[in-house]
């Protein structure tokens, strides 16, 4: 028979591996995230691409997802998207057609994806020309860039759709960080598979600085989040931070991450991404 001091002993070791059970298992991430970028086309972008790879890993942690991320595109391929329940791409997109491929059939079965300000740029004759029509025409909607205001400024946005579990926790207005904001060559709005979910609100006319004239915006109606209702994704146009490029310090003057309002619409959308079963904000 067992003495009581050996009942004690072994109760208090069960208890042990139970307790290392359950703190296992409160670590083991919900979803996970893997999020692509370059980080070579312009300070403003590289600023982002390195804040974004300290905040997401704080967020991972906080609110137990796993997020990885990587600058090698070779992986976005079957194989390696399949770990992954949501694709982040912080700055540009993949350039090569079979990596293109496994993109759309990966959002075509249900993957998500969050994409971020040069995410969506296209622009012919360009280093990133419009030679890829189901992303920039189909998947996103809005075709080629247009424009953009300058410098990098906060904007006030309205939410324009409060019912998707991106939106539902914001507020009817609130002000963003500062950011280049983008037009696009085509009107979303005439677009029934597009759901614009923001856009930026008429009291933040004018909006940039210039020095060019054209890169002050005084109306127009201009979306910033959209998401595509026949697939689990949200395209954000912030994503550009403000760099000291005029005493060529190439500092940040600004960042993205760090806005309680605008960080509530990104983990919120993620978690709809990531926790969620359909598609189309249902």
């Amino acid at each position: 028979m067992f003495s009581p001091c050996k009942i004690k002993a072994f109760a208090i070791v069960l208890l042990c591996l139970c307790m290392a059970g359950n703190s296992y298992a409160q670590k083991k991430p919900r979803f996970s995230v893997i999020a692509f970028y370059t980080a070579k086309n312009d300070q403003a972008h590289i600023s982002f691409v390195h804040e974004a790879n300290k905040w997401f890993p704080l967020m991972a942690e906080k609110y137990n997802f796993g997020y990885d991320s990587t600058s090698n595109w070779s992986n976005l391929n079957e194989a390696y998207l399949a770990k992954y329940k949501v694709v982040i791409f912080l700055d540009t997109r993949t350039e090569d057609p079979a990596q293109r491929a496994a993109f759309e059939s990966y959002m075509k079965n249900g993957g998500g994806w969050m994409g971020f300000h040069f995410s969506a740029f296209a622009l012919t004759p360009s280093d990133f020309n419009e030679d890829w029509s189901w992303y920039h025409n189909e998947f996103l909607g809005s075709g080629q860039y247009g424009s953009n205001t300058w410098r990098p400024t906060s904007a006030i946005l309205r939410v324009e759709d409060r019912t998707h579990p991106a939106t539902q926790n914001l507020p009817e207005t609130f002000k963003a960080s500062p950011n280049e904001w983008y037009r696009w060559e085509k009107d979303l709005r005439k677009n029934p598979d597009i759901r614009i979910l923001a856009s930026i609100d008429s009291s933040s006319f004018p909006l940039g600085t210039g020095p060019k004239q054209h890169e002050i915006w005084h109306s127009g109606y201009y979306p910033v989040v959209w998401t595509n209702n026949n697939y689990k994704m949200i395209y954000f146009n912030m994503g550009h931070n403000d760099i000291d490029y005029e005493r060529k310090t190439n500092k940040d003057l600004s960042h993205t991450f760090g806005n309680p309002v605008e960080d509530k619409l990104i983990l919120d959308a993620l978690e709809w991404m990531g926790a969620g079963k359909k598609v189309g904000g249902k």
